[in-house]
């Protein structure tokens, strides 16, 4: 096991974190397009990612870690940790962002024996993710605990080796932390996916699968519990944020090699993308500090979140088309990093019940102006 030196100050060890994560972003964007290309699990990115101590850094700092995503101070350099590797490769942020709701919900709800069981598996290097989604008729137990069924799109499918997933979901649902080997029941989606390719996304068989009592996370319905189930969704946007800052640097530094960065039409989609970028960054930034610091109620945290959701589409999918209007075919090219990106983000922003989850804030603002 790795042992931890005496941890730092928070503020400082974060920005040592950020530092040596920065460091890292070259390689993994000259990375990006092969693993894309290829639809290869990042592995030295991870690898860097664990180097850098970013796998820790989700712990609580009793544990070790930095508190990034457990702890209320945490959430502000987690949105620049999720934002800067989003900027690397969205694919890499996806991954990582798994990694850290994993430990998060296992600190929420986990017994002090499981969150130290999770502590050492992550000091020793270990990726978590996090997977829900299942094929009919779902991943099941017995009453001796035995598993069948499949978990569905799950991202780094053969790759984590400590992962949080929900089973019993035709009932109240409970979440089981398992163990796995890499590669070890994993196998390909049948059809590829459109974007996102280097998550690695696949199939995973629990048919067989042994639990034991000390492996199940939480009471039955805690999954799904307000407002860590909705409000946690302002990880997503922060690395779907990375993303758009790198488009967004693309469409620029493309028109500066073409000499149209004066063209008064370029300069006019450019400032739209410029005020996008900064709207959807406002967004998140406020939903990290509301979910995080968790001091609002309930309600309030989930519908605000919910609308960042739609702020931060709304603002993804305009930059899109400008890069595609500003560059023209070329961002079609899948030479071009904009064509890779846009296919990312088109793809990371496909998040489930979109429409009920702006319905249910708009009627809970309304409620709060009427009842003024």
């Amino acid at each position: 096991m790795n042992k931890i030196a005496t941890p730092l100050p928070q503020d400082v060890a974060a920005g040592a974190l950020l530092d040596a994560v920065r460091a890292a972003l070259p390689a993994m964007r000259a990375h990006a397009p092969a693993l894309d290309r290829t639809a290869t699990f990042p592995a030295d990115d991870i690898d860097a990612l664990r180097q850098a101590g970013a796998l820790i850094a989700p712990l609580p700092q009793r544990l070790g870690g930095l508190g990034l995503g457990t702890e209320p101070r945490g959430g502000p350099p987690l949105c620049d940790l999720l934002r800067m590797i989003g900027t690397g490769n969205l694919a890499v942020g996806r991954l990582f962002e798994g990694h850290v709701n994993a430990i998060a919900l296992i600190c929420r709800y986990g017994t002090d024996q499981q969150i130290d069981a999770a502590a050492r598996d992550a000091i020793d290097g270990h990726l978590f993710g996090i997977w829900n989604a299942e094929a009919p008729p779902g991943v099941r137990s017995a009453d001796d605990g035995t598993l069948s069924g499949q978990k569905i799109h799950c991202s780094g499918a053969g790759a984590v080796t400590r992962a949080l997933i929900t089973a019993d979901q035709h009932e109240e649902g409970r979440m089981l932390a398992i163990a796995l080997a890499p590669a070890a029941r994993a196998r390909p989606m049948p059809h590829g996916m459109h974007g996102m390719r280097a998550t690695a996304s696949g199939v995973i068989d629990l048919e067989g699968y042994i639990t034991q009592p000390t492996d199940w996370i939480g009471a039955p319905g805690d999954y799904m519990r307000e407002p860590a189930f909705s409000a946690g969704a302002w990880r997503t946007l922060a690395v779907i944020l990375g993303g758009l800052d790198t488009l967004v640097n693309e469409i620029a530094t493309q028109l500066r090699r073409r000499r149209r960065e004066d063209n008064p039409y370029q300069r006019a989609r450019l400032a739209q993308a410029f005020i996008a970028q900064e709207t959807a960054s406002l967004w998140i930034k406020k939903a990290a500090l509301l979910t995080e610091e968790a001091t609002d109620p309930t309600e309030d945290i989930v519908a605000y979140v919910n609308l960042a959701r739609g702020a931060v589409e709304t603002a993804a999918f305009d930059i899109i088309q400008i890069a595609q209007r500003s560059l023209g075919i070329a961002a079609m090219l899948e030479s071009n990093p904009a064509e890779r990106l846009a296919r990312d983000l088109t793809t990371y922003l496909r998040q489930p019940a979109m429409d009920e989850a702006l319905e249910e804030a708009a009627g809970h603002f309304v409620g709060l102006v009427e009842s003024k």
